[in-house]
């Protein structure tokens, strides 16, 4: 099979750390959520079970079909409006299943006719590149961040990936794993004593439509997961060189935002509240770092994509193992693994000096993670910086944009 030809250790690796830095970074969050409306142990597992088949049946099945990396995630700020809402409102499982129900419709509605797409062509190259490095930036000052609390690990890992990058720079995302995985089992840092070996069995809960859910969950969690999770997730697209306008036809972002949104239809009454396309693990499996050939690199997205249907299956036991790991590997692995893609964004959306304002402006606000009325930082930037950029050029020709040929979104392409 070509799959396994183009298969190698850097792609493999690439996946784990998505799944690792997906996973274990916003676990809690969608757990928060399920007790939000009185889920019982067997409801929380189905959540898990229907997620995990959800990500990763639309990241392998696409990645494998097109050989492009696909990657499709749960919504993270949907989860936290979800939580916030659901003791809010005191809604039942039935209604909050409806709410999913509803929300996914409404993804699948602008997947199909490609409105979402169309507002995405005209955000120019400079705030998407902008955005995208506003969202990834977080991860990087989250690395060294974590020095307050884990010094050694911090500095083992920032020393094994410098070095990895001057001897073996194909696997220096790899040995740095190896490394800080060695370091703190010697050091017994490893909670082993959360793994807990089950399957997980999906349960199914009758969706109870009514108007104080649509308005109170469906709205919002639509709003959330397109403004914050697909948007900078199709920034990703583009900055990885794999958008509709490469050479190659690239990744169709309608279809694959209709898959999303039918399966999570389909899912939802097992617990799938929103599958989204992926931004932070989608950076991860489509630099430089997963494979060198950019046409391999898909197989970083399935191997990620597989292992999702893995915590899919087994549940709890997948959940304990990932969330062995210390919070601080977790966050510096992610940090240094993004270091390339921060870098290119951050390039990419400062080399115009005609947009370079309003691509800074969008930057900072997507890096504050200003959270207004429930819509989070990512959506905000984008507008601050396409006003800016409306400011200062209203009336002026020769705008560039993600639809039009711009060398700048192949420079992303290439950190």
């Amino acid at each position: 099979m070509q799959f396994f030809k183009d298969l190698n250790l850097s792609a493999f690796t690439a996946g784990f750390v998505a799944v690792l830095v997906g996973f274990t970074s916003s676990v809690a969050i969608v757990f928060q959520a399920a007790q939000a409306f009185h889920a019982t142990p067997a409801e929380i597992a189905s959540w898990m079970w229907a997620l995990g088949m959800g990500m990763g049946l639309c990241s392998v099945i696409p990645s494998l079909w097109l050989k492009k990396p696909v990657m499709v995630a749960w919504s993270t700020p949907g989860a936290a409006v979800l939580a916030t809402a659901g003791l809010a409102g005191g809604f039942s499982m039935g209604e909050a299943v409806a709410a999913f129900m509803v929300s996914a419709a409404l993804i699948t509605l602008f997947g199909i006719t490609g409105w979402f797409e169309k507002a995405m062509n005209r955000i120019p190259v400079a705030i998407a590149s902008a955005l995208l490095a506003g969202v990834l930036a977080r991860f990087g000052i989250q690395a060294f961040s974590a020095a307050q609390t884990a010094l050694p690990l911090v500095l083992l890992m920032l020393a094994i990936y410098l070095l990895g990058k001057r001897l073996l720079p194909r696997y220096a995302v790899v040995l740095t794993l190896v490394g800080a995985v060695v370091f703190v089992a010697a050091r017994g840092q490893l909670a082993w004593s959360e793994m807990a070996f089950s399957f997980a069995m999906p349960v199914f809960v009758m969706p109870q439509f009514s108007f104080a859910a649509i308005v109170s969950l469906a709205i919002p969690l639509f709003v959330v997961t397109m403004a914050s999770q697909n948007l900078p997730g199709v920034a990703a697209i583009y900055a990885a060189g794999y958008g509709p306008d490469s050479a190659d036809g690239g990744i169709p972002i309608s279809k694959v935002i209709t898959l999303s949104g039918m399966a999570t239809l389909v899912l939802a009454p097992f617990g799938a509240f929103a599958l989204n396309l992926g931004a932070i693990t989608a950076a991860i499996c489509m630099g430089r770092e997963a494979h060198e050939d950019p046409a391999r690199r898909y197989t970083a997205a399935v191997s990620c994509g597989a292992m999702y249907i893995v915590i899919g299956i087994f549940g709890a036991a997948i959940t304990g193992l990932l969330t062995a790991f210390p919070k601080e590997l977790v966050v510096a692995i992610a940090g240094l693994a993004l270091l390339g893609s921060i870098g290119s964004g951050l390039a990419a959306a400062v080399k115009d000096e005609s947009h370079r304002e309003a691509a800074l402006i969008t930057f900072l606000v997507t890096l504050s993670g200003v959270v207004i009325a429930g819509v989070g930082s990512a959506f905000w930037g984008v507008v601050a910086g396409a006003l800016a950029l409306f400011v200062q050029q209203y009336g002026q020709q020769g705008r560039e944009s993600l639809s039009a040929p711009a060398p700048d979104a192949r420079t992303i392409s290439k950190p």
